[in-house]
């Protein structure tokens, strides 16, 4: 399963980088033609933005999830964990 895996995150990976590629024109243009400075700015100006927002939502992810398991170390420890480490005959 893990070879399956890293087979296609690597396919994956080489396709999205072969994609521009297939899409250039003998001009070296792309899909949307010619690219004025204004478009090139704003594509920048999303990736400047687009960063930060996924760093944020990851970031929040992992905390969710991490209360999660401390939230559930907790009601194991509170429970008694397991019956074989309470000890007795």
């Amino acid at each position: 399963m893990r070879r399956l895996t890293t087979i296609l995150l690597l396919n994956l990976t080489l396709l999205a980088l072969a994609a521009p590629m297939a899409l250039a024109q003998n001009s070296g243009e792309g899909a949307m033609g010619e690219v004025g400075d204004k478009q090139v700015t704003n594509a920048g100006f999303i990736l400047i933005g687009a960063f930060p927002l996924i760093i944020l939502l990851v970031s929040l992810l992992q905390w969710r999830l991490d209360k999660r398991k401390d939230a559930r170390k907790k009601a194991v420890k509170a429970a008694g964990g397991d019956s074989r480490w309470r000890g007795g005959w």
